[in-house]
Formats: C-alpha cells, sequence, structure tokens
C-alpha cells in the first residue's frame, strides 16, 4: 500500500458517519472526570501540606541546633592560673 493508497483510505474512514454513542457514556464520563479531579486536588493539597510542614521542622531544627555557629573547641583546656 503507497501513501496515495493510504491516504485514500485515511479519507474514507474520516468521511464515514460515527456510530452512535451510548447515553449513559456521558454520564459516567463525567462521574469518572469529577472523581479523579477531586483525587488529584487532595493529592495537590497533602504534597503541599507535606512540602510546608517539612519546611517548617527543617526551619525549627535549625534554629535550635545553629549548624552555623561553630562548635567549642573540646581539644585544649582552658587556660586558668595566670
Amino acid at each position: 500500500m503507497n501513501r496515495p493508497e493510504r491516504e485514500a483510505a485515511v479519507r474514507r474512514i474520516m468521511d464515514r458517519t460515527p456510530p452512535p454513542v451510548p447515553p449513559q457514556l456521558y454520564e459516567e464520563a463525567v462521574r469518572r472526570g469529577g472523581r479523579m479531579l477531586r483525587r488529584e486536588r487532595a493529592a495537590r493539597r497533602v504534597l503541599w501540606f507535606l512540602l510546608v510542614a517539612a519546611g517548617v521542622a527543617f526551619l525549627v531544627w535549625a534554629l535550635t541546633v545553629q549548624p552555623w555557629v561553630e562548635p567549642p573547641s573540646e581539644t585544649t583546656p582552658p587556660v586558668t592560673g595566670w
């Protein structure tokens, strides 16, 4: 089958009238689509909540541990009695 024959076959297929769609199909699609949107919205909210909770946990950890401060030296004892 060469290219012109394929194009002609595609045109014949596209010129046909589409088959009838069952009437309950639309309602089922709307119901499933609404459920998918609700699930996606809930998942997005949960992920945002986890992201914010992780940020707050990191902030609390950083403020209590203060990793940017140099730890005190413990190798030499303090000099006293001079």
